[in-house]
Formats: C-alpha cells, structure tokens, sequence
C-alpha cells in the first residue's frame, strides 16, 4: 500500500489480487467426478438438512439457492444434493467457473446455473434466492461486510443463509505462517510453494501449526497450502466479532451448524465446576466463554437468517410444545454399542464434531426412545405414557444439544 492510495482503490486492487489468486491457485481443488457425493444424499438426509434451516416449515426440496463464492464444485454438490431446487453459483475466479460448467455437463445438472460475478455484486443476478450458501468466502473479501449486506438483499425474507468464516484462535499458527512469509516475500510459484513445503518439515514440535499440518485438509495439496498460508487477504473472527458483523449486514444468528461445540451443558464442560457458572452467562457471552476455553476452533459455521424476519425456530423444552416435535436423526450420527463406560446401553457421537469429547451416553430404556426415531412420530407419539416424558424431555433436549437430531415443528 502506497502513501497515496485512496480507500476504494486498495479495495479494488485487494480484489484484484484475490481474483488472481484463484486464477492460479482454484479451491478447492477441481474435481473431475461427483458420483461419491451423489450417493451420499438421500430424501432422509435431504430432510434432515432441510429443518436445520427451517425446522418450523415443511419440508421443502425444490427451494432456489445461490453459491456465493461457489469455487471448483460447491454450487455443482448443491445441484446434485437438490435436484429439484433451482441453483446459481458464482465466483470472480474464471478458472473456477470452467470447472463447475464441466462438472454440470457431466452430471446433467439442468438445475444449475453459474456466473462469473463477485459477492459484492450478487444484485446483478435480478432475483431472490430462498437459501444463500457462502462459506469461506467473506473473510477473503475486502470489505467483508459489504459482501454480506450484499447477500442480504438477495435473500428472500424468510430464507436461510449458512456461513463459514475463519475464527481466530485455532489458526494462530497460520498467522504466524503468513507474516513470516510475507517478512520473506514468499510468491505463489510452484517453487515457491515446494520450498516452503520442505521449510514447514523444519517447524518446531511444538509451533502451533503443527496441529493443523497433522490434522487439517488445507496442507495436503499445493492450492490448499496456499490458500491458506499466501493468500492474499484474510481475517478471522472470534464469536462477539461474528456476532457484531451479522447484526451489520442485516442479519440475526439462527445456531451453529453443529452446536455441541459451543454449548456448556456438552461434553467436558457438562462436568466443570465452571458449568453452572458459564451457564449464568447470557447465551451469546456463553459461546464466547466456550470459545476461549477450547481455543482451537478454526472457523465458525452459522445459520442466519434476516433480522426483519419474526424468530420462530427458538427449539424449547420448558413446556409441552416439545411433545410435538418431529425428530430426524441427523446422517453423520452413529450408536457405538462397544467399550461403553458404566451405566451406557450406547454411546452417540456425531462424526463430524472434531473434539473428542462430544459424545452422548445413553442407558437402556433411553436407548428404546432413539431407537424408535423414524422421522414420523413425534416425540409425544414415542413416549405415549407420562412416565415415560419426563425420560424423554431429557433425551431429546440431549440428542439436540448434541448435534444427534433435528426437529420438524411444523405441526
């Protein structure tokens, strides 16, 4: 940046500069065949999905749905996963627009369309969209929050939007990373890339990228390793900064998408002596407290939906609504029936929770209520006797809490 720079061209050259940035180095890496994800969904996982957005609505499968910042594949996954709904994807990245036309050629996505446009500019498209999608996109822009008052006016006003943004304290290392290359003037060749490949073999044991080399999908592919650690722009943002920058563009937080995470009455807090503590703490301050406790989260996943929007999709078990809730399991939940500790006839665990200590025993007479999950009944229809409410009450409002199912309450 240059002493005479003016606000709106750094902005335009930031833009510019992530712009090329994917020309050379699209992300995800481009794919050449999406029939493993095909078989993934099914109408069961389709409506599990489909009331995490919407628990009060009924289902719905043919809804419109943009991909902002759409990359190699994401907006052709949304195309397969929702075959009846109508889906646009865009990005600034040519590079990736090409891939995504290839991908629909050659799965037959009739329902997709794609568009080479900037988040900033997603007015252009003229239309309103049910379900916005853009996940690892605003925190690239230069001016995030622009980017996101821009997808609010294309939501419709009682859609659904999920967002990903980076948080800040799991990726202290790759800060650390991207100043100590930006220090060197580290470019984004291949040379450039294999030799910082080689130099990260050198890291201290205990720096704190090291977890994220060991664990982490984005160090396992020379684009994936530069969007992370030469990117041109970036930021994080801890849970009161997420919270601040929907309330900015428009928006007010629904849930995490996977919640058990940031909850106190989950996993290793459930049993702290700072649990009741913690739970005393307005629910915002709560997820920020648990933040800060488990201190390395590296992105933070939300549902949002518009602030003008009435707040209907609160899930309760203070009175008897409850006993009109509909659960659906959700596809990544699996009952381990091995090396269970004392008391359990189960254990719950959602796979795609990344702590260890997100899992849920049951006993036996609770493991029958999960048992008799259909995605029919409600939970009043499967705890018919009154001895059996106060069970299931505890339960249901558990298997929540931990990402194990959700509710339709459109009843």
């Amino acid at each position: 940046m240059t002493d005479h720079e003016a606000p709106g061209s750094i902005a335009d050259r930031i833009s510019q500069e992530v712009s090329a940035f994917y020309e050379h180095h699209p992300y995800p890496p481009p794919v050449d065949s999406l029939e493993r994800y095909r078989q993934q969904w099914n109408d069961d996982r389709r409506r599990a999905d489909a009331h995490l957005f919407w628990p009060t609505e009924p289902y719905r499968d043919d809804r419109t749905i943009l991909v902002a910042g759409c990359g190699t594949s994401q907006a052709a996954k949304y195309a397969l996963r929702w075959p009846r709904a109508k889906v646009t994807g865009i990005d600034v990245s040519a590079t990736s627009i090409e891939q995504t036309e290839l991908l629909k050629r050659k799965h037959c996505l009739d329902n997709l369309e794609v568009v080479q446009l900037s988040v900033e500019r997603a007015s252009e498209l003229g239309c309103k969209f049910d379900y916005v999608v853009c996940t690892g996109v605003l925190h690239h822009l230069s001016d995030p929050d622009k980017g996101l008052r821009a997808l609010h006016d294309v939501l419709e006003p009682d859609g659904a939007m999920h967002v990903m943004v980076y948080a800040p304290y799991g990726r202290a290392g790759v800060y650390l990373l991207q100043d100590y290359c930006r220090r060197l003037g580290i470019g984004t060749s291949s040379k450039e890339i294999k030799d910082l490949v080689a130099s990260l073999k050198a890291l201290p044991p205990d720096h704190p990228l090291i977890p994220l080399l060991r664990n982490a999908p984005d160090f396992r592919t020379e684009a994936a390793l530069a969007d992370a650690l030469l990117h041109p722009q970036d930021r994080a943002y801890s849970v009161p900064q997420l919270f601040d920058f929907l309330a900015a563009g428009g928006f007010r937080f629904g849930r995490w998408l996977r919640q058990a995470a940031y909850l106190p009455q989950c996993g290793v807090l459930a049993s702290s002596p700072h649990q009741p503590l913690l739970t005393r703490l307005p629910i915002p301050e709560q997820y920020a407290a648990v933040e800060l406790f488990r201190g390395s989260m590296v992105r933070h996943s939300v549902v949002a939906y518009r602030n003008d929007r009435p707040n209907h999709e609160s899930i309760d078990f203070t009175g008897d609504a409850w006993l009109g809730y509909v659960p659906i399991r959700m596809a990544n939940t699996i009952c381990v029936q091995e090396k269970l500790p004392p008391g359990a006839a189960a254990v719950l665990i959602n796979r795609s929770h990344t702590y260890t200590d997100i899992y849920l025993p049951i006993n036996a007479q609770q493991k029958n209520l999960y048992d008799a999950v259909d995605g029919k009944r409600s939970i009043g229809e499967i705890a018919p006797e009154t001895a059996l409410r106060k069970i299931a009450r505890v339960l249901f409002d558990g298997l929540w809490q931990y990402d194990q199912v959700v509710f339709d309450t459109s009843r």
